[in-house]
C-alpha cells in the first residue's frame, strides 16, 4: 500500500511539473484543449451563420452602393444581433501565425472559449475603435506573442459580412483598469488587442494599437 501510494504521489508530481514546464514554455495544456474544442464549435457555428441568416441581412442592404456605407450598415445590424458568448468573426495575426474565432463579451467565461470582443465597443466596418481581449497563458494563449507585433505588421478581422485590415501602430503597457483604450479616437477606425501584463500576472495590461488600412466585402 506504501508503495503505491508513494508510486501515485511520484506520478502526479511529475504530471504537475509537467504541466508547469509546458505552461512556461507555451500555454496551459489542459485549458488550451478545452478551448479548442470550443473554438471549433464556434467555427461550425459561424460558418453555419455566413450560409444563412447574413445572406437575408445582405439582401436587405443591397440598395446601398457605397461599399463603406454598406458594411457600416451590416456591422450595425451584426452588433446589434450578437449575444455574449456567441461567434462574430475571426481574427488572424499573420507575423505571429495566430488565427482565431472571436466570440462576443470580456467576461470570465466567454474569454474561455477565445478572444472576446468588448460589447461596449464598435464592430468592424463602423467609426471607433474596435477592441478585443484575450488570454496570455491559458485557454489557448491566443494572445500570448502580441508583445512581438511591430509597427506596420497586419492583423485582420474577417467578419461574416467583410475583412478588414489593420496594421499596427505601437504597443503600450497601461494600468489594469485602463478604458480610455477603447475610445473613438480621430482619424481612421482604429483595432485594440489588449491581454494581461507581464505574463502569470494582472497587475498591468500590454494593448496594441492599430489602424484600419484596407476593407473589403466579404
Amino acid at each position: 500500500m506504501l508503495r503505491f501510494v508513494a508510486s501515485v504521489l511520484i506520478t502526479s508530481g511529475i504530471l504537475m511539473l509537467a504541466d508547469a514546464g509546458l505552461t512556461l514554455a507555451w500555454q496551459e495544456p489542459i485549458s488550451a484543449f478545452l478551448a479548442q474544442q470550443e473554438q471549433d464549435r464556434l467555427s461550425q457555428q459561424l460558418d453555419a451563420y455566413a450560409r444563412g441568416a447574413l445572406r437575408r441581412e445582405e439582401q436587405l442592404v443591397a440598395a446601398i452602393r457605397n461599399l463603406r456605407r454598406r458594411l457600416a450598415r451590416l456591422a450595425a445590424i451584426e452588433r446589434a444581433r450578437a449575444k455574449i458568448g456567441s461567434p462574430i468573426g475571426r481574427i488572424e495575426l499573420p507575423t505571429l501565425g495566430r488565427k482565431y474565432v472571436v466570440v462576443q463579451g470580456t467576461d470570465v467565461g466567454t474569454l474561455r472559449k477565445g478572444p472576446g470582443h468588448y460589447p461596449g465597443t464598435v464592430f468592424p466596418g463602423q467609426a471607433g475603435t474596435v477592441a478585443i481581449a484575450g488570454h496570455r497563458t491559458t485557454y489557448l494563449a491566443p494572445f500570448r506573442t502580441i508583445n512581438e507585433l511591430k509597427h506596420g505588421q497586419r492583423i485582420v478581422l474577417k467578419m461574416p459580412y467583410g475583412r478588414f485590415t489593420y496594421a499596427v501602430e505601437k504597443t503600450q503597457i497601461v494600468g489594469p483598469n485602463a478604458i480610455w483604450i477603447t475610445r473613438r479616437v480621430p482619424g481612421a477606425p482604429r483595432l485594440v488587442l489588449s491581454a494581461c501584463h507581464p505574463l502569470y500576472s494582472a497587475s498591468h495590461r500590454i494593448v496594441v494599437f492599430a489602424r484600419l488600412v484596407d476593407e473589403s466585402a466579404s
